[in-house]
């Protein structure tokens, strides 16, 4: 299949949805609005909402029915790049090719545009209008993985863990406890929630999480590699900065032989997880060889 058109085509879906979800930028406060939609609608990869949809109709779902909870991932995915980009943390001045929230609308507008996109997320994920095609147990799995993987044993806790560690030695357990967590927790949730509001059976939700759960570290994995191979330009922010930081990533502790490895295998476990579900997951296995082939 043409990779590149599947996810072009799944995140203009997916854009529009959140162009609709989101408050308008000329709702009061009007700043606060103006400055979640900047980085909201940025464009990026979308990889995490693809995922979910992609999961779902890999089950035999409807993927209308998935996507506010699509949205709402892509909502949180957002809030922590924004908070993850501030001088407290990361001080990163570029984002998807363009300056950081924080450089546009200032520090204390940042935090506030991150906190109110993890309520928003929520709120949609959480709304009977909305989600009515979706049970309320379902809806309740959903928001529970989400919050789950978002939160301290998650993705916040990953990057405590990864703060913590720069510029310090520390050992391979500890570099996969940060990936998992870090960026691979909210793209497992992201295959599960799909797989549950696409209908799957024990089995199919056992193949998805094996998927998610070694597609998600391929990805982080794939990441650490373009931010020493690759440019800046290419990149949309600024590479060689994890060197600079003393960050914990694969190609500082293994190598970049060593890592570019670790991808390929992470990709081959993905891709052989998907055995059970047969044709309807062939986008998902294009996703996960597009996650270790990208070049941004």
């Amino acid at each position: 299949m043409d990779i590149k058109t599947y996810l072009k085509d799944k995140a203009a879906l997916v854009d529009a949805a959140l162009d609709r979800y989101l408050p308008g930028a000329d709702t009061l406060p009007e700043k606060l609005h103006q400055s979640m939609r900047y980085s909201v609608m940025a464009g990026g990869k979308r990889v995490r909402p693809i995922l979910l949809l992609a999961s779902c109709n890999a089950v035999g779902g409807d993927e209308a029915a998935a996507l506010p909870a699509a949205c709402a991932l892509e909502m949180i995915h957002t809030y922590s790049l924004i908070h993850d980009d501030l001088p407290a943390m990361d001080d990163d001045d570029f984002r998807r090719g363009r300056p950081t929230n924080h450089k546009v609308y200032g520090e204390a507008t940042a935090i506030l545009a991150g906190d109110a996109l993890l309520t928003e997320a929520f709120e949609l994920l959480s709304d009977p209008e909305i989600n009515r095609e979706v049970s309320a147990e379902t809806l309740l799995r959903v928001s529970h993985i989400i919050a789950r993987f978002a939160g301290s044993t998650g993705m916040v806790g990953g990057q405590v863990v990864d703060m913590e560690s720069e510029g310090k030695e520390i050992d391979f357990p500890t570099l996969e406890y940060i990936h998992t967590r870090k960026t691979g927790a909210l793209m497992l949730a992201s295959v599960q929630c799909g797989a549950l509001l696409g209908g799957a059976d024990e089995q199919a939700f056992a193949a998805l999480t094996r998927y998610g759960s070694a597609a998600g570290l391929a990805f982080q994995v794939a990441d650490d590699i373009l931010n020493v191979i690759s440019t800046s330009e290419t990149l949309g922010k600024t590479a060689g900065s994890d060197a600079v930081r003393g960050k914990a990533t694969y190609p500082a502790l293994i190598g970049l032989d060593a890592s570019r490895g670790r991808a390929r295998e992470l990709k081959e476990m993905a891709i052989a997880a998907l055995d059970p579900l047969g044709e309807k997951a062939e986008p998902l296995r294009a996703i996960a060889r597009f996650i270790v082939e990208r070049s941004s």
